[in-house]
């Protein structure tokens, strides 16, 4: 008796299904926890009169662009259980995650200038290189390959 390979898999790959999905539920449900940490903190900055302060504003700027994170790895899982394309969506999260740590950079992180130039540079080539890949991505049509 022959064991066919194809059969033995099917009850692994609609496990890994399954995980996929639950990641996908619990990310839902640390998005919806993090909507309202926002609303908390919004309220807080607001009755405390810090609305102006440029680090408190950084600070929820933070936050919500960890959220729109979450939201790209969340559709990420998604196209991935339906089988869709996820290249665009993995580059377009790590766009707003390179953003993320771009807005709050800052100067007393780092040792010397010399330490906070380099890291200001390599998030520049980051954000550049991510940049023309997502262009490129949409741009760029290559007969016979596969949807990215």
């Amino acid at each position: 008796m022959a064991i066919d390979l194809d059969d033995a898999a099917d009850p692994a790959a609609r496990a890994m299904e399954w995980l996929v999905l639950g990641a996908a539920y619990f990310l839902l449900l640390l998005f919806l926890i993090g909507v309202f940490d926002l609303f908390v903190s919004l309220y807080r900055l607001l009755v405390a009169g810090n609305f102006t302060d440029p680090a408190e504003v950084v600070e929820l700027l933070d936050s919500v662009l960890l959220l729109l994170i979450i939201v790209e790895v969340h559709r990420t899982l998604v196209a991935y259980a339906r089988g869709q394309p996820v290249l665009r969506i993995v580059v377009s999260a790590a766009i707003i995650a390179v953003s993320r740590r771009v807005i709050s950079f800052r100067l007393d992180d780092y040792g010397t200038g010399d330490e906070a130039l380099l890291a200001a540079a390599a998030l520049g080539v980051l954000v550049l290189a991510l940049t023309v890949g997502y262009f490129l991505l949409d741009r760029v049509s290559v007969p016979g390959r596969l949807e990215l």
